[in-house]
């Protein structure tokens, strides 16, 4: 008889974010019996859903930011990578005054929390979470995008984006941790599923099975791309899902090599062997380029036998998530970049009498919208979108 060794599926490593304190109200502790439990008014967990929420619609991480900044400098980059990346860091700048988000598609708005063993509530935390994301899209300007079904066939636009997607899982901490996340239709009809078998597990039948399913990504959602592919999962709705979390580096702390208890692992080599395919595909940030995407993930999983999902999920040039913990010491949101300004490239004043911005060419694609459908398609047909 084989022995007992347990372990976690997706077991993370240390926490490095960076955090910062929303509010020290409505979190308190007391002792039982020599164990000290934390106890979290709904009222914490509204606030923080609410500013949770503000922050993801109008700013984004640093790295992210510096991974624009990084196309912008590469020498090797297209005219039209350098011009998609301007323009999303001159949009991260609009966002940030905090009066337009990031993007008009404002998302679903989705809570996946961990709380502790030693964590207390009213037991309503889903309800409270609810209550912060009605707060943010109702006071922002954030729009409105789930449709509640009346019948089959009959939707009506429920006025508030509500419901969210809340997962809500127990564990052995002392804390309540979140990862909250809006989804915009783009990137989450870019999420794919493929029922494959071992036949794929060879390096040289993965990449080619990879090119295939990368290149029918396409541009709709908006590259460059956070990628993030899942090989295995002990169900198809959790390769899918393992998927959505990596694209939001999410499982970035996870091991980088596998072992008999079946957790899951991060391949480094498979990551960067597939960033090198993006780049060599020639789509780009749109209309031709190097810039597909701006990093790969690829986690395994231990599968069945009989199966072998493979889980593809992107996120969008709108990378909005962040994590967030209420302790003892209070609740505390993670500090994304509040002034994007400073990735913008200098601008001189030769460049803007011409026109031009940061040494961007006149080789860029420009397609004239005040066109019929037909020609305008016919010129796009031209171009690797």
């Amino acid at each position: 008889m084989p022995a007992f060794l347990y372990s976690e599926l997706l077991p993370l490593g240390k926490d490095t974010t960076p955090y910062r304190l929303v509010t020290s109200e409505g979190v308190s502790t007391f002792e039982v019996d020599g164990r000290t439990f934390l106890k979290i008014e709904p009222e914490a967990l509204r606030t923080l859903a609410a500013e949770a929420m503000h922050d993801i619609s109008h700013y984004l991480r640093p790295a992210h930011l510096a991974q624009l900044r990084r196309i912008i400098d590469d020498p090797d980059a297209s005219p039209n990578d350098r011009f998609v990346a301007l323009d999303l860091l001159k949009n991260a700048n609009i966002a940030a005054a905090g009066v337009l988000p990031m993007c008009q598609d404002t998302g679903t708005a989705i809570v996946m929390g961990k709380r502790g063993q030693n964590v207390l509530t009213s037991g309503g935390d889903e309800e409270a979470l609810s209550r912060g994301v009605y707060d943010a899209y109702t006071k922002l300007n954030l729009r409105y995008s789930q449709m509640a079904p009346l019948t089959m066939w009959e939707e009506k636009n429920t006025g508030s984006n509500l419901p969210a997607q809340i997962e809500l899982y127990a564990t052995d901490c002392d804390a309540y941790k979140f990862l909250f996340m809006a989804k915009g239709g783009g990137s989450a009809n870019k999420s794919f599923l493929y029922q494959q078998t071992k036949a794929v597990l060879n390096e040289a039948s993965m990449m080619r099975f990879l090119e295939e399913k990368i290149r029918s990504l396409g541009t709709a959602a908006c590259p460059p791309y956070h990628l993030a592919i899942v090989v295995g999962g002990t169900s198809a709705e959790y390769a899918l899902k393992t998927a959505k979390y990596a694209s939001a580096h999410y499982l970035d702390s996870l091991p980088v090599s596998g072992s008999p208890t079946g957790h899951g692992f991060r391949d480094l080599e498979l990551e960067q062997s597939v960033f090198e395919l993006t780049q060599k595909i020639g789509i780009g940030a749109q209309f031709g380029g190097k810039y597909f995407c701006h990093d790969v993930r690829v986690v395994r999983l231990p599968r069945h036998g009989a199966s072998c999902p493979v889980a593809i999920a992107v996120s969008c040039s709108a990378d909005r998530q962040a994590l967030a913990k209420i302790t003892a010491e209070g609740v505390f949101l993670e500090q994304l970049e509040t002034d994007p300004a400073r990735f913008l490239p200098e601008t001189t004043d030769a460049e803007l009498g011409s026109g031009s911005t940061a040494g961007l060419d006149d080789t860029v694609v420009r397609i004239d919208l005040n066109r019929p459908m037909d020609e305008i398609r016919t010129e796009l047909s031209k171009y690797p979108v």
